[in-house]
């Protein structure tokens, strides 16, 4: 497996170039299209990518604006980007019925536990559920950490640049200034995840 360093690009099997929606946004380097997100921009009708967990790092310069975006937890509290000003964020977009996400669920709770005593905030975008359906998903894998409810796609959308519409479950690591440092599109390998956060937090 490699292990990120820098600001290059990184992957479990292999190193995705060029990624379109990134460079129509002058954020990276174009050598080529992006298999994944042209997978998911064809409209195939796949309920997920089931990607190799290819992750893309952004370099310090050219991370752009910090995201901004508001939403609701499933308990109705509003959650804010400001919230997390200054700190490293973890955001995971999911569903209850993802292959992916399950299997990845226990390694993102896993990684909350490790790293919340250093300041690091996980949040869940769940993409197309119900509270009880998603409350449910919570419970079966012990996930603490919570979750807003983006069903009308907004989150979503705010983050197409670096989410495809079907690449769900995805997850993004933002430096402490709110920007996207990394993305890794498919189900994530945990190793490479601690790997990124731990990167974030000693930039």
């Amino acid at each position: 497996m490699n292990t990120p360093s820098g600001g290059g690009s990184l992957t479990r099997r292999s190193i995705f170039t060029g990624l379109a929606a990134v460079a129509s946004l002058g954020l990276a380097a174009c050598a080529g299209p992006d298999p994944l997100v042209q997978q998911a921009a064809a409209g195939d009708n796949k309920n997920y990518i089931a990607g190799d967990g290819s992750v893309q790092e952004y370099a310090e310069g050219s991370r752009g604006a910090p995201v901004a975006l508001n939403a609701n937890l499933y308990d109705g509290t509003p959650v804010s980007s400001g919230d997390w000003a200054g700190a490293v964020t973890v955001l995971n977009f999911w569903y209850a019925a993802c292959a992916p996400c399950r299997v990845e669920a226990p390694h993102l709770e896993s990684l909350y536990q490790e790293f919340s005593p250093q300041g690091v905030k996980f949040l869940g975008i769940n993409v197309r559920d119900e509270k009880p359906t998603a409350e449910a998903f919570e419970r079966t894998f012990g996930v603490t950490y919570p979750s807003v409810q983006d069903k009308d796609g907004k989150v979503l959308l705010a983050m197409s640049r670096f989410v495809p519409p079907q690449a769900v479950p995805t997850t993004l690591v933002l430096d402490k200034e709110g920007r996207v440092a990394a993305r890794i599109l498919g189900g994530l390998d945990k190793s490479t995840l601690k790997a990124l956060i731990t990167s974030a937090l000693e930039a």
